[in-house]
């Protein structure tokens, strides 16, 4: 066999399942990726509210809208990733893009130069992260897929814990403004690249001939579970707005400016080394009791923080957010290739991804209005309402542990 290949789970002789190369490459990669971005995230809102001077509705657009370009994207990369031989060459066309654009936050002068950098930087993120999930589908045994999904949670929260660790030290101990801090994240950006190239090689896949694939629509091919799942899902979604405004609350709350990134750390600490325990457990309980539990626990930290007063209270609340994390993140991606066939998780994974993307915007739209019209209590009420709607709706919808090769 050609050395840029691997061999597919299912040929592999009887054994206890291991993640494998393709798993802990990805991880790596993505770990890397987070790095770099979240050196700018965390410090990202305080930057467009205190030098741009934008307003809560602002900052709501321009994630919204960054996060539904992306979603757009998800989706077409990987119905595209199910026509062609190589999902490769897409994973790492995404991963460039975003790489060699974040950083030029650096450089912006206004509202609008952010938001094409941030736009411009979830089009990197839209072409590789659908193909990527499908990707590590391919390459881990079904028996271990939440493990496997868990994992490369874990890798990629540890990322965006040492992302604002490094930012904190640039700006705290190096003496260095945010605008430089922007501009390194080049570095960790880069190296995940590099990692990617060397480190990932392609499954072995049959592709139908182009007149015998299916088109991309809704129809049956994907089969009724799935799009249920997906109907919920969006639904939550329309309750999860950004982050930026667990930020933006923290803030209130009196949080130092200079803690914001170790707040931002801790969260992924919790997020981390949840991931990978979550994922086990849905292998060995169902998706389905792991994902309302950690819809509910969402609606109580949302719930919480519309009437915390005091900083130890954002401090424990994004403690016990970052379990909402572990419970559904890598969860909720073996879901989806639970329900569909083999050769249709490319697609599966863009639909998912276009769900909790297209329903960003308004999302994060309408919590910095109604958090402007009338108080951050009542969009953060707003957010608990519409996630306990979901979950009540998961438990209806979705199979118990139904489960596709």
């Amino acid at each position: 066999m050609a050395a840029n290949s691997v061999d597919p789970p299912e040929s592999l002789p009887s054994q206890r399942p291991r993640l494998g190369r393709n798993v802990l490459a990805l991880a790596a990669v993505s770990f890397l990726t987070d790095v770099s971005s979240d050196m700018t995230y965390p410090l990202l809102p305080l930057f467009l509210a205190s030098v741009l001077g934008a307003s809560a509705t602002a900052i709501g657009a321009i994630e919204g809208a960054a996060e539904t370009t992306a979603a757009l994207l998800k989706l077409a990369s990987g119905w595209w990733s199910d026509r062609v031989s190589r999902r490769k060459p897409l994973v790492v066309g995404g991963y460039t893009i975003a790489s060699v654009i974040r950083p030029l936050i650096g450089l912006a002068q206004s509202v609008g130069q952010v938001l094409a950098i941030r736009v411009t930087d979830r089009v990197g993120k839209g072409i590789r992260t659908s193909p990527r999930d499908a990707l590590i589908a391919d390459s881990v045994d079904p028996a271990i897929r939440g493990r496997a999904f868990g994992f490369h949670r874990a890798a990629d929260n540890a990322g965006a814990v040492v992302g604002p660790l490094l930012a904190f030290a640039f700006l705290h101990w190096g003496g260095l403004r945010l605008r430089t801090v922007f501009l390194l994240t080049a570095i960790p950006g880069a190296l995940a690249v590099l990692m990617l190239i060397f480190g990932v090689r392609e499954v072995p896949r049959a592709v139908r001939p182009k007149e015998e694939a299916a088109p991309l629509d809704l129809k049956t091919p994907l089969g009724r579970r799935f799009w249920s799942y997906l109907g919920v899902l969006f639904l939550f979604t329309l309750g999860n707005s950004t982050d930026a405004f667990l930020l933006l609350r923290a803030d209130q709350l009196h949080v130092s400016r200079a803690l914001i990134p170790i707040l931002w750390a801790m969260l992924h600490v919790v997020k981390s080394a949840s991931s990978t325990p979550g994922g086990i457990l849905s292998d060995r309980l169902g998706r389905k009791p792991l994902i309302v539990t950690g819809w509910f626990v969402y609606a109580a930290v949302y719930f919480a923080f519309g009437r915390a007063w005091t900083q130890w209270q954002a401090w424990a609340l994004f403690a016990v957010y970052g379990l909402y994390f572990g419970l559904t993140e890598g969860v909720e991606k073996a879901l989806v290739a639970d329900l569909v066939p083999k050769d249709r998780r490319g697609a599966a994974f863009g639909w998912y991804n276009l769900a909790l993307g297209i329903g960003a915007l308004p999302a994060s739209l309408l919590f910095g209005f109604i958090w402007d019209r009338w108080s951050s209590t009542a969009a953060f009420d707003f957010g608990a309402l519409v996630a306990l709607a979901a979950a009540a709706g998961l438990a209806v919808v979705v199979p118990g542990r139904r489960m596709a090769s």
